[in-house]
């Protein structure tokens, strides 16, 4: 009875003492990203008086839908506003054809209004759709229908998402926007999201370790092969669409735009690299768990076959995502019947085959360095007597 209290007390401490820790981890890390948003940022444009309000759509004036379904040139509706300094009353503002622009506003819809307020002069267009609550609902679904299926470790994983999107808006962009290096601005927060997600499904175990190294590995390796593409290909940061206006940024704050596109990659390719390592790390730990006579060499042979059965598919998962961002640029350039030439060496397609190939490189290059860490830490010396008692439980359990 006393070595059981004697067991139980100590497991107390041990809990209690975990449980420390991880407040003050979290305690700091709090802490600095609190210290890490506290920055003035360069005003770029003049937004004096102009806010983007609700409103809701009652009265159609002018419509602009032609015939044959299309739009030309702008509608003027009447919206009662929900919010803002003019919220109650009913405006009449424009709403433009474009696509990127304004809506096809039907009595009912709401939208959002782009609103500049000088005195007692309002200017107001619809600037799009009202989508915000969409968003929120189809969220709550996801995380919902994750935690139904998933029981137990889907609420483990909604948290792990919900904490990896919270570090790239509230921790990797500020960095970024203070002049870090967006490349190892991109390898902390991949480590960050890694140890808390692997720690959430894995729990403080040798196989979140393995798990959480194989990630880091095959992220780095990610990284490492974009940038010997771009040496060799001469494709760079500063070849996206965008640069013009990303130059801005460079000439006002002094950040490293160029990296941006490496670093996204990194970013991009963290979930199947971590799909890849824990199920590696899991399916190893099961293996020997099954059979602790097994020698790291045996270990080893099986945890390959594993991995091989799951590069082809994960690296498929990264090509075709890059690929399918790419379908309407692809369409376009067979429908102007470019010739081969130009479209292999446009700077829009070396950037998706250059992410395609260099995070499949992060997720095949992963399979050997994680099995190559549970080879050697699952069979350490001083996790013997865990396996003998393992596999006497096992005899037992046999017998019985």
């Amino acid at each position: 009875m006393n070595g059981f209290f004697k067991s139980n007390g100590q497991f107390t401490k041990k809990k209690a003492a975990r449980w420390l820790i991880i407040g003050l981890l979290i305690a700091a890390f709090a802490v600095f990203t609190v210290q890490v948003n506290r920055t003035d940022k360069v005003q770029l444009v003049e937004r004096a008086g102009q806010t983007f309000e609700k409103g809701t759509v009652v009265e159609i004036l002018q419509d602009n839908l032609q015939p044959d379904g299309s739009r030309v040139g702008e509608q003027r509706v009447r919206v009662e506003m929900k919010t803002g300094e003019r919220k109650g009353e009913i405006l009449e503002v424009t709403s433009s054809a474009g696509y990127l622009f304004g809506a096809g506003c039907t009595v009912g819809m709401d939208v959002v209004i782009m609103q500049s307020v000088a005195g007692d002069s309002v200017i107001a267009s619809v600037y799009t759709q009202d989508r915000e609550w969409v968003i929120y609902i189809f969220a709550a679904l996801y995380i919902l229908a994750l935690c139904l299926v998933g029981g137990k470790q889907g609420v483990k994983g909604s948290i792990g998402l919900i904490f990896t999107f919270f570090c790239v808006i509230v921790v990797y962009i500020p960095l970024v926007y203070r002049g870090v290096s967006p490349f190892w601005a991109a390898v902390f927060v991949c480590m960050i999201t890694t140890i808390v997600t692997m720690y959430l499904i894995g729990g403080a175990s040798m196989k979140t370790v393995v798990a959480i190294g194989g990630t880091m590995a095959g992220v780095l390796i990610a990284g490492i092969s974009a940038q010997l593409f771009s040496l060799a290909s001469g494709i760079t940061g500063y070849n996206v669409s965008d640069i013009e206006t990303l130059m801005t940024l460079w000439n006002t704050n002094g950040i490293n735009v160029g990296g941006l596109l490496f670093s996204g990659l990194l970013i991009s390719s963290l979930g199947a690299v971590m799909d890849v390592a824990m199920s590696v790390s899991s399916s190893m730990s099961e293996i020997l768990r099954q059979n602790p006579r097994l020698t790291r060499r045996e270990l080893w042979k099986a945890g390959i076959q594993v991995g091989r059965d799951m590069m082809g598919t994960d690296s498929n998962t990264l090509i075709l995502a890059f690929a399918g961002s790419s379908v309407s640029m692809l369409l376009l350039d067979y429908a102007y019947d470019l010739p081969y030439r130009q479209i292999i060496n446009s700077n829009n397609i070396g950037i998706s085959i250059m992410q395609g190939l260099a995070g499949s490189f992060g997720i095949v290059l992963a399979v050997p360095f994680t099995v190559l860490m549970a080879s050697i830490l699952y069979k350490v010396p001083w996790r013997k007597k865990e396996q003998q008692a393992v596999q006497q439980q096992m005899t037992e359990s046999a017998e019985d």
